[in-house]
């Protein structure tokens, strides 16, 4: 299967969004310290954030890896299947971009990316471009573009538990 839209990776670079897309970007604040990073960056890695989401997640590999097929499944029905297209694994910063298959309700790249800045803070990002690819994900209109920003915020939620972080933005 092929990818539902032309620019496959274009999530690696920040603020890009191609022509035709909406742009997503959602930043939450995990912690401080290296110990911080290094459990975010596993349980972004290893799909423990996805898991612990409460959507259904099938993968190809149990580490995030160019080419490993990922399908999400959302209330027990809908079904996303998406094939990781980057990982990136840095001293301060990791994480991994899938993008769209035919079958899922949207078109379009989500990245997932775990970051320590100088001052020592952790940072996940979800940036995303999508465009609606089924009817109901058209008719849904601006519910459906809530449920996308909501899962993004639900992810830093997430993780920032299983870091060990923050109780608190």
């Amino acid at each position: 299967m092929s990818f539902t839209y032309d620019d496959v990776g274009a999530t690696r670079e920040q603020g890009h969004c191609p022509p035709g897309f909406r742009p997503m970007h959602v930043r939450t604040r995990l912690g401080e310290g290296e110990p911080v990073f290094q459990r975010a960056v596993e349980a972004v890695l290893t799909w423990e954030m996805h898991r612990e989401l409460g959507v259904g997640i099938d993968v190809s590999a149990e580490r995030a890896a160019p080419d490993v097929d990922v399908t999400v499944t959302l209330a027990g029905m809908i079904k996303a299947p998406c094939r990781v297209v980057w990982t990136l694994e840095e001293p301060r910063r990791a994480g991994l971009a899938y993008g769209t298959l035919p079958g899922h309700p949207e078109s379009g790249e989500e990245a997932f990316v775990v970051d320590r800045t100088g001052d020592g803070t952790v940072w996940l990002t979800v940036s995303a471009f999508s465009r609606p690819a089924k009817w109901y994900a058209k008719a849904g209109g601006p519910a459906a573009r809530a449920f996308q920003h909501a899962y993004a915020r639900r992810c830093g939620t997430v993780l920032r538990r299983l870091s060990g972080g923050d109780e608190e933005d």
